[in-house]
């Protein structure tokens, strides 16, 4: 009787073994073949490279964190975007809670220690960036997502509205956007 209790306890921590060994490599695969991508819809939610660089470890513990509940009812791309996104305003909505309560310093200067390759990024894709992030959240989604040259389906998916109203909302960024820009061109 011992033995059969000691074969299915084995057995069953085999499988476990078995499905942790599996969820990691669909984590690694996934994290692969998209990590480029997540690393920039980060960008988009934070102002300086160490700030993404912590967002990008919070999406990336929060994507471990979750894999159990994947259920590959979609492309493991969409379901990592979907999780970046929640983890981006979720930590968006939390750091503007905290800057509230910090004295602003704008007028301290600290050139020194900015990277030299932002000083020389091209003037249009840094006005881009900066209306980006002055964007409203679904629009800052559906922006990212669409540069990143998404799918209009794959879009919908990971935002939950439909795919007209991705197109809709794309064309009324486009707009928005340009109109940005030229004010700060001029």
């Amino acid at each position: 009787m011992t033995n059969i209790t000691t074969m299915n306890v084995e057995a069953n921590h085999k499988n476990l073994q078995d499905v942790g060994s599996d969820l990691e490599k669909v984590f690694m695969r996934g994290l692969e073949e998209n990590k480029e991508k997540l690393l920039r819809v980060c960008s988009a939610y934070v102002n300086d490279h160490e700030e993404k660089k912590d967002l990008f470890q919070e999406v990336l513990i929060n994507i471990w964190k979750s894999m159990k509940s994947f259920k590959g009812n979609s492309a493991i791309s969409t379901w990592m975007y979907r999780v970046t996104l929640n983890v981006c305003i979720n930590t968006q909505t939390k750091l503007s809670k905290k800057k509230k309560q910090f004295i602003n310093m704008d007028s301290v200067h600290l050139s020194q220690y900015e990277k030299t390759s932002d000083k020389e990024e091209d003037p249009m894709l840094a006005y881009l960036r900066s209306c980006i992030k002055v964007m409203n959240e679904a629009d800052k989604a559906v922006i990212t997502l669409f540069l990143e040259e998404l799918p209009y389906k794959q879009i919908a998916e990971i935002t939950g509205i439909s795919e007209n109203h991705v197109a809709v909302k794309i064309k009324r960024i486009k707009k928005k956007l340009l109109h940005c820009i030229q004010e700060k061109s001029c």
